[in-house]
């Protein structure tokens, strides 16, 4: 029987998340059912016409071979989900898909996410307010997994996490090595180093962006990016944006991340998941450290970003780290932006230049810089969608578990296939500022 922590926190409205409470009970874990009812008192809203609860297809045989909980998600916990019609979604079927808003989903809105320093001094309090109060509240509708050992269900436990931090738990979740025959390979997630990198970090910060609307009650809310291109230095490494640091790279006490704590720090065990996530004084405070290293001593360049946008492919084999002329892995930053050069460069580069916190990738999004920083790798990720006419068929076939294009990213609900993340940003309910933005071969950002 799984251990079930239960806090008496602050509730917010159903959304897409890891985990719902109501599917953590014995009996939902037993019957492997997560078809909550909804306000009509039927599953999933079916009475309303909101979705259905659906027996999905079964395995196709790599249980076999793997045994890891992620995979083929959700059915190592659940084999019955919700499916929801039309332009409803959530766990229940009680939310809207990305972009729409009221009580039947049929309000289209499109927000607009700008880059930090174009946003007025009013809309920066907002943000750094949304963050504080997204850090702080925790809620009873989602909680996250926590193991004292992958190997032995027995030791799984559910807790309670703020909202943030449930985004942050995603992340290290999905970059866990995979389990295969017991035994763990480092070099495969279901966040990186394939096709899935760039969808699933857009899903990821959809997520959050999400949540801190509906938490505040703001449809408007967008989150902000960083436009690192050509920098000299971390122009927003500032008390007033997003913290100065000392040289031991401890955040300055006058920022607004000084108290921060990240939730799963202090060790990267392959065998556990976060075994402390509700222990907070066994957490590390967030940390930075700004060009310290030198095997990144400057940000990528405006050059480095036109080179990458010249590569056509979403990705192609081996569908790896290793993959070249594949604008995913020069993008993700294992490739340079010429192509055909294995080396460090954009999305990777940025994370070891950053330093502290944000260079232990598992656990970088801890770090608020984390949010800035892959909402500009999906500004890029979009116009380069929009340079190509690219579409969900323009996904790969591949071989790499969870990476395939009709595969459930982790650990989302209700499902959202890899490929169908290859969307115009509009379609997703948000688009871009052009703030500091240069011609790219007659090309402009939209």
């Amino acid at each position: 029987m799984l251990n079930i922590i239960i806090f008496l926190t602050i509730c917010l409205s159903a959304v897409e998340s890891q985990f719902p409470r109501v599917c953590t009970t014995e009996a939902a874990l037993l019957t492997k059912s997560c078809c909550p009812l909804w306000k009509d008192k039927s599953p999933c809203g079916s009475l309303s016409g909101r979705g259905r609860c659906r027996n999905w297809l079964p395995f196709t045989g790599k249980e076999i071979q793997y045994n890891d909980d992620r995979l083929d998600w959700p059915r190592n916990y659940y084999e019955n989900t919700c499916e929801c019609y039309g332009n409803y979604s959530g766990f229940d079927c009680g939310d809207c898909k990305f972009g729409y808003h009221g009580a039947k989903c049929d309000r289209k809105k499109v927000v607009v996410r700008k880059e930090i320093r174009e946003l007025t001094v009013l809309e920066q309090k907002r943000f750094f307010s949304y963050l504080a109060l997204a850090k702080t509240t925790k809620c009873h509708d989602f909680v996250i997994l926590s193991t004292g050992d992958r190997h032995h269900r027995e030791t799984y436990r559910f807790v309670d996490a703020s909202v943030y931090d449930v985004f942050t738990w995603m992340h290290y979740y999905s970059m866990k090595p995979i389990l295969k025959n017991s035994t763990f390979d480092p070099n495969k997630n279901f966040a990186h180093q394939g096709p899935v990198f760039p969808g699933w970090h857009r899903l990821n910060l959809l997520f959050l962006e999400r949540q801190i609307q509906m938490m505040m009650g703001d449809e408007d809310f967008a989150l902000p990016y960083y436009d690192w291109r050509g920098e000299e230095n971390c122009s927003i490494c500032t008390d007033e944006l997003m913290g100065a640091n000392d040289a031991q790279a401890v955040l300055s006490p006058y920022s607004h991340f000084f108290s921060w704590k990240a939730i799963c720090s202090g060790f990267d065990f392959p065998d556990e998941y976060c075994p402390l996530a509700d222990v907070e004084y066994k957490m590390e405070r967030i940390h930075r450290k700004p060009g310290a290293t030198p095997y990144a001593p400057n940000l990528p360049t405006y050059e480095d970003v036109e080179n990458i946008l010249k590569l056509e492919d979403l990705d192609r084999p081996p569908f790896n780290e290793t993959a070249i002329r594949s604008f995913r892995n020069a993008l993700e930053g294992f490739l340079s932006p010429d192509g055909v050069t294995l080396k460090r460069s954009l999305h990777n580069l940025v994370h070891i230049y950053l330093g502290g916190t944000m260079s232990q990738v598992p656990i970088s999004s801890n770090d608020p810089i984390f949010i800035l920083h892959h909402s500009f790798i999906d500004k890029i990720f979009d116009t380069w969608i929009a340079k190509y006419n690219k579409s969900p068929k323009s996904y790969p076939e591949n071989d790499q578990l969870g990476h395939g294009p009709n595969d459930c990213a982790t650990p989302y609900f209700p499902c959202y296939k890899n490929k169908d993340l290859v969307l115009r940003s509009t379609q997703l309910g948000y688009t871009f500022s052009a703030f500091l933005m240069k011609p790219l071969m007659g090309h402009r950002y939209q």
